[in-house]
């Protein structure tokens, strides 16, 4: 219970953070407690590599997403997510908006669980069935899809966006529908779709 407390007051603190530091400090709490609820049957080799897998994946798109907010506010002139919500087409027409764009996709497509990044979402179902259903399926691998739409307002309209965002959830929902057909263990299929 104390897990799945921690782990919504950090999803709390990503939907509510104004600051975008802050709001990765709490993104990282949602994997490092995702990694305490996948483990927590610990005497189970299963789970313990489930657990560092989910952890690393996740925890190396953090990096990923950290390096993109950073330049982010640096571009925007604010790291308070408010006033860089007001800087209209700045980080749009900034020559490192390639960049940004790239940086930030890779650390919500991690914590998606987005193809080519998918495969520890399934290994994750090795935490107790509460936690899987409310952490894996329908929160945490919410907070990358949040977070593209809470930042759309200044990164979107382009290209880039529409290519990435487009192919990415295409090819995930193709290796999603076909992945899923082949199981049998309702975890494991509701991890796939």
């Amino acid at each position: 219970v104390m897990y799945t407390l921690m782990f919504m007051a950090s999803m709390l603190g990503v939907v509510l953070s104004d600051n975008i530091l802050l709001l990765f400090i709490f993104w990282e709490l949602t994997s490092f407690t995702s990694y305490l609820m996948i483990g927590f049957d610990h005497e189970d080799e299963a789970s313990r590599k489930a657990a560092l897998q989910s952890l690393l994946v996740t925890g190396l798109g953090g990096l990923f997403l950290l390096a993109g907010l950073v330049l982010m506010g640096q571009v925007a002139g604010s790291f308070l997510l408010s006033e860089i919500l007001l800087s209209g087409n700045v980080l749009v027409q900034h020559a490192d908006y390639p960049l940004i764009l790239g940086l930030i996709l890779l650390g919500a497509f991690t914590k998606s669980a987005q193809t080519p990044f998918h495969f520890w979402l399934p290994n994750a179902m090795q935490a107790p069935s509460p936690a899987s259903a409310y952490l894996h399926s329908s929160t945490m691998v919410k907070a990358g899809v949040y977070l593209l739409a809470r930042l759309s307002p200044v990164l979107a309209g382009t290209e880039a966006w529409m290519f990435w965002l487009t192919t990415v959830g295409a090819l995930t929902m193709l290796t999603g529908a076909v992945l899923a057909s082949a199981q049998i263990y309702l975890k494991r299929l509701l991890a796939y779709t």
